[in-house]
């Protein structure tokens, strides 16, 4: 009987994401229930589950987000006594989603510090696993803007593009980092106006330097060898992004974990002090970029 259950609900979370979409919590919830009550606790039941969190938290009803929360959180738990975290790809979307909602549920309620610390022992315990950027993503959205930018190490470069300035070398500049993956469409989509601040803002001394790194993969997520990958970021890099030739590309993941590059692209603005003064995972506008820029500048 199993196999017919999951045939019937093999796209649950879809069908629960396009329920809330429609803002029918309540047809969400029951579709949950009535899919652990036939199929059990699932890791795709888990995801379906931090989805329902994620809604209460958009609808800033906190106490419903952290129920699911601690649902979601019992049935990974449960789950991962046998399994390891990465055994299904549910799983670290569930886990992930249930901290990150946990964290900002505390903030939104004013609990920022505890936030802080609910993070920082979650990173502890999780932060060498795959979920461990999500986690320093959103310890970074509570804490990092006003505190040191970790310095971006480049121990490769992507072919025919300028080594990354020292630390000595930016003091003095504000520094945009703009963290992208080869196969990021949101990342292109950001290529234009990252061109039109540079051309505006460069001569006033802004530095554009655009991190990223290897995934394991290639074209149409084949996998491929570390060389192999490196080649395909360079032709990506040639094709979608030679309007922003000239721009330092260091690749290593280890950029990507100490600011919490989970999601593509991240942007960063460091003033001329090297402090985070801007931490935005995720697409943004020309002009809040711009506003954000005009700020730091030396006057």
């Amino acid at each position: 009987m199993l196999p017919v259950l999951f045939f019937l609900y093999a796209s649950l979370v879809n069908d629960v994401r396009s329920l809330l979409a429609h803002h029918d919590f309540a047809a969400a919830d029951r579709l949950v229930r009535t899919y652990e009550a036939e199929a059990g606790g699932t890791p795709e039941a888990a995801a379906a589950l931090s989805w329902l969190a994620r809604a209460a938290l958009d609808a800033h009803e906190y106490d419903r987000a952290d129920s699911y929360v601690s649902e979601t959180r019992r049935l990974t738990d449960q789950i991962l006594r046998t399994s390891k975290l990465d055994s299904d790809p549910w799983l670290p979307i569930a886990l992930g989603a249930a901290i990150e909602v946990r964290a900002q549920a505390l903030a939104a309620r004013g609990a920022r510090s505890e936030a802080v610390l609910y993070l920082r022992q979650q990173y502890k315990l999780l932060g060498a696993t795959s979920i461990g950027e999500r986690i320093q993503k959103n310890l970074n959205l509570l804490d990092l803007e006003g505190k040191p930018g970790p310095p971006i190490q480049s121990p490769d470069l992507i072919a025919n593009t300028p080594p990354t300035p020292t630390p000595a070398a930016l003091r003095g500049h504000p520094v945009l980092l703009f963290f992208w993956a080869h196969w990021c469409p949101d990342c292109k989509a950001e290529v234009p106006i990252l061109a039109d601040l540079r051309r505006i803002y460069a001569p006033k001394g802004l530095v554009l330097i655009g991190p990223t790194r290897l995934y394991g993969y290639a074209a149409n997520g084949d996998p491929a060898t570390p060389a192999e990958e490196k080649q395909y970021i360079e032709k990506v890099r040639r094709e979608f992004y030679a309007v922003l030739s000239g721009m330092p590309v260091p690749l290593d993941a280890a950029n990507f974990r100490r600011y919490g590059a989970s999601t593509t692209p991240t942007l960063v603005l460091l003033d001329g002090n090297g402090i985070v003064r801007y931490y935005h995972p995720g697409a943004v506008s020309e002009a809040e970029l711009a506003a954000h820029i005009q700020a730091v500048l030396p006057h």
